[in-house]
């Protein structure tokens, strides 16, 4: 079996390497701090990389990406963040955010790019799809709800692809013109649509790799249009996508540009002029298939010429949380989270404080914006397997009621207090069992969102070792093997061993050392 590297992280790494050498290669010649712009960035403009030493050469100024989730960075910018400039796909839940919007000294779209929906060809052509201009999110809806049509969409608690789908599909099945409030959501409608999302994730990137992996078990994916594009023009599809504009309508992601310190205002409108000038328009829809923001620079051919029916987004921040929290607690499947925690001698003291700290804080416990919605949500069931020489406890919670004082909170809180640290670490004996829990609950549980967290501080040394767990993996069926396992790089944990299974298993690797535990597992939620 081969096992290739998906395309955003190699992509992320060969840039790495450019950039390394650029900045190498300039020694002295780096841009003064007036002309360095921090960005706080959505991770779906990893695509625009490639274009940073160019905008640095004709404006003088340098472009310097920190990646982080839509909400999180408003969550960030809100609480004072030391950015100069924001970039997320939209601005709108930033703009609601009175704290956050309060820092907005200018704004500029730089390009836009729909949310919509690919459709196999084959799929399409049954459903009467291909080339049918009047498929409606309504039809959409039906073929979910009655089991055939089953589709991948990105958590919108912790991606902006999600976040703008969820409001488009309420706003569309709600019937009516007007922007949605809690009172025009159709419940029933909801429900149905999202029984058919069999797959979750944190990002735009990581969902359209993840479609890759599983593209057999999977009849269609929303995303931006421009990363169904280049999933058509990637090699990788075994079938190809028909991109469906729904007739209700779609949310167009327009990508503004927000100048948040406005002594940086000079090198700010150098790049923004640089970014909307028609040539470099022209390039970014080449190269990145999103639509020119700026009039007069035409679409080329890879684009419908079809006009685009804008979707109202709601204009009250309470009604686009309660949606993000009812999605989460009831329109969407529920889910089934594995945390495989070690607890070798390693992790006594402040790392087991610091795990526990965090697990807690998913408990409902961390009253911050994004810990509305990190926390366990109804009909979740947590399974928690701790291990060190051996594999040592095996729990499970089922969370019926998501208050912070609960029952169902305090009992997994009570658990992770009285975790306590010592011995050796038998990371894959641990892994191996929590994949045979999951075949075991997939079973008689198939219609859940199933995914597992590894948290080590060590390496393997004692039990099975990888070779062992790779076949143990090659063996499961189909759906269990489907399961990620997103593994924390913390303490004197190996990288390359934490990268290999989190390949292996199609998850993400999440690195501890460079942010809080909590700050993690919070990320984590959002792939969950």
């Amino acid at each position: 079996m081969t096992r290739a590297t998906p395309v955003g992280r190699l992509a992320a790494i060969l840039f790495g390497v450019a950039l390394i050498s650029l900045v190498s290669a300039c020694g002295s010649s780096a841009p003064s701090p007036e002309n360095t712009l921090s960005v706080l960035a959505g991770s779906e403009l990893k695509d625009l990389e490639p274009m940073l030493p160019d905008i640095q050469a004709a404006t003088g100024v340098k472009l310097v990406p920190t990646y982080i989730g839509t909400l999180e960075g408003a969550d960030s910018i809100a609480g004072g963040a030391d950015a100069d400039v924001a970039w997320f796909a939209n601005a709108k839940y930033l703009s609601l955010l009175p704290a956050a919007a309060s820092r907005i000294v200018a704004s500029n779209q730089i390009m836009l790019s729909p949310v919509v929906i690919g459709v196999k060809q084959s799929v399409a052509q049954s459903f009467g799809w291909a080339g049918n201009p009047n498929v409606s999110w309504k039809d959409i809806e039906s073929h979910a709800a009655d089991g055939s049509f089953h589709f991948a969409m990105t958590n919108p608690a912790a991606s902006n692809s999600g976040l703008t789908a969820l409001i488009g599909v309420a706003s569309a099945l709600s019937g009516s013109s007007d922007a949605i409030d809690a009172g025009t959501i159709d419940s029933d409608a909801m429900k149905g649509f999202f029984k058919g999302q069999t797959v979750t994730a944190g990002s735009s990137g990581f969902l359209a790799d993840t479609y890759v992996r599983e593209q057999g078990t999977v009849d269609g994916i929303i995303n931006y249009e421009s990363v169904l594009m280049g999933l058509n023009a990637g090699g990788q599809l075994k079938e190809q996508l028909d991109i469906i504009y729904p007739a209700e309508g779609i949310v167009t992601a327009d990508y503004p540009m927000i100048l948040l310190n406005a002594a940086k205002k000079t090198a700010y409108d150098k790049v923004v002029a640089y970014l909307r000038s028609p040539d470099v328009q022209k390039r970014i829809m080449t190269d990145t298939a999103r639509r020119p923001a700026v009039p007069g620079v035409p679409l080329d051919s890879r684009f419908p010429t079809t006009t685009l029916i804008e979707l109202p987004y709601p204009s009250q921040l309470d009604t686009i949380d309660a949606l993000i929290s009812t999605y989460l607690d009831e329109f969407r499947k529920p889910a089934s989270a594995i945390f495989v925690l070690d607890l070798s001698g390693s992790m006594a003291g402040d790392r087991l404080s610091s795990l526990q700290t965090a697990l807690n804080a998913l408990t409902g416990t961390d009253t911050s914006l994004t810990g509305q919605f990190t926390h366990f949500h109804a009909n979740e069931t947590v399974t928690i397997i701790t291990f060190s020489s051996t594999v040592l406890d095996q729990r499970d919670f089922t969370i019926d009621d998501t208050q912070p004082d609960s029952p169902d909170m305090q009992a997994i809180r009570d658990y992770v207090d009285g975790l306590e640290a010592g011995g050796a670490t038998a990371i894959y004996d641990a892994l191996e069992q929590a994949y045979t829990t999951v075949q075991t609950d997939e079973a008689t549980n198939p219609d859940r969102l199933y995914s597992i967290v590894l948290m080590t501080d060590g390496e393997n040394n004692s039990g099975s070792d990888a070779d062992a767990f790779t076949a143990a993996y090659d063996a499961l069926p189909d759906a269990a093997r489907n399961v990620h396992t997103f593994p924390i790089f913390f303490g004197d944990s190996s990288l390359a061993d934490m990268q290999a299974i989190a390949d292996l298993t199609g998850g993400q690797l999440f690195d501890a050392k460079s942010a809080s535990l909590l700050a993690i597992f919070k990320q984590i939620r959002g792939y969950q």
